[in-house]
Parts: C-alpha cells; structure tokens; sequence
C-alpha cells in the first residue's frame, strides 16, 4: 500500500507507508493542506537540500507499526545538517557525532538505569522494539532550523498522535519541553502514561530533565499492564 506525497528528491513518487498506519492515515493525503505541501516541498528540492532523504521521512512510522507502538518520544523539526537526519527523532547514523540533546538523553538514561551512554546516537533500535520517535515536523532545509514549520506537517503528525491516542492503550508518552507538551494536549492520560519534563537541551535539561527519571518509570508503567518493559541499551 502506498501514499503520495512531495518527495523532495522524486517529486510525486509513491512513498511506502507501514499498512498499519495507512489505514487510518491515508485520508489525510487527499487533503489540501497535503497538497499544499506537497507543492511547497517540491518547490524547495529545486531551491534547496532538504532532510532527511525522501525515502526515510516517514521511518518513525515505517520503523514502528501502529500496532507496535508501546512509547511515543516527540521531537521538534530534524536535525539540519548533511548526514544528520534519518527520520528518528533525537537520533542520528551512527558515523555522525552525537547531539547535545542527545547526550543529555543518555546522562539521564545512565542516572536513571545505570546504562553507559552509546558510543554513537542512533537510536533504530528504541523504534525496532516499540518507541515511536516522532517529529513534528518531518522535513527541513539544509542549514535553516525550523524552515519548514507551518507548512502542514504539524497537521499530519498531530493526527498520527490522535490515532495513537485512540487506537492504543497504555502507550507512554514522553513530552519533553513546553512544545512537546502542547502536541501532546489531546492524548487522554486515563488511557496512557504521560511523562512532562523540560527538554533535554543544554538550556534546559538542568531545570528538571535531569532526576525525571523517565525510562525506569516507563518501564514500570508498561510492566504493570502486562507489556514487556524496552531494553534502552542501545546495542554497540
């Protein structure tokens, strides 16, 4: 089953799309806000590098099935520079260094679980077992943070999270900082577990991201409604 999109390096071409989440998914490409973006990604390709690769902007949903989905991380916009962004949110290939949000991650997963921080920030392995590492925004230009914001992808991932919300029971939700927060508004916390923390960044993680603890607690949650707990050990 397939879905069109603007593909900003085939314009038009079928994008795969996971079954499990076309399913409830595959109206909103027939809708104009869609189209609308679709025409402004390709107007960007002639202008400018955008990412990730085509292929791998919808890897969170394509990695992590909607039945699979036992956490949702949600990230901003990705990464902007060559090589950096694969469709993950937070991750990054394993040859590219690793992020300063990301590093904070690890910190926390060490206190939290005693786990040593990886030696690279790729983080297949979390979507591979149920994490779904979403961005907001799923697109951006070479060089320009947030270029692509208000474009219409906050529309499409906005519905991903109502369909995670409805479809699901006793997923995680990890909303770090006031914008994740906001996303995150409509997810009903008698159904799921809701983690608020101030994002992981250098400019905030001190300010209560660090002592959140949010892996064991998720872990825990999980356990207890009879779902095996995330092994966060990224492998080596």
């Amino acid at each position: 089953m397939t879905a069109t999109v603007g593909n900003p390096h085939t314009v038009n071409r079928p994008i795969q799309l996971h079954p499990s989440w076309l399913e409830h998914l595959q109206g909103e490409f027939k809708q104009s806000y869609m189209q609308q973006l679709r025409d402004f990604l390709r107007q960007e390709k002639q202008q400018h590098a955008i990412y990730p690769p085509g292929p791998l902007i919808f890897n969170a949903l394509n990695s992590t099935p909607l039945d699979n989905v036992k956490a949702v991380i949600i990230g901003q916009d990705p990464y902007h520079g060559p090589g950096q962004a694969h469709g993950l949110c937070f991750s990054v290939p394993r040859e590219v260094p690793i992020p300063p949000s990301l590093r904070n991650i690890f910190k926390e997963l060490q206190d939290d679980l005693g786990i040593p921080p990886a030696p690279h920030g790729n983080l297949q392995s979390w979507a591979d077992q149920g994490v779904l590492l979403l961005n907001t925004v799923l697109t951006v230009r070479q060089g320009q943070a947030g270029a692509h914001q208000g474009r219409g992808w906050e529309t499409f991932t906005d519905r991903v999270i109502e369909v995670v919300n409805g479809q699901q029971n006793h997923v995680v939700f990890f909303l770090w900082g006031s914008y994740a927060q906001k996303k995150g508004a409509c997810i009903d916390d008698s159904r799921h577990c809701v983690l608020r923390a101030p994002h992981p960044s250098p400019l905030s993680a001190h300010r209560g991201f660090f002592g959140s603890r949010p892996f064991s607690r998720a872990n825990a949650y999980l356990q207890a409604n009879g779902k095996t707990a995330i092994d966060w050990q990224l492998p080596a």
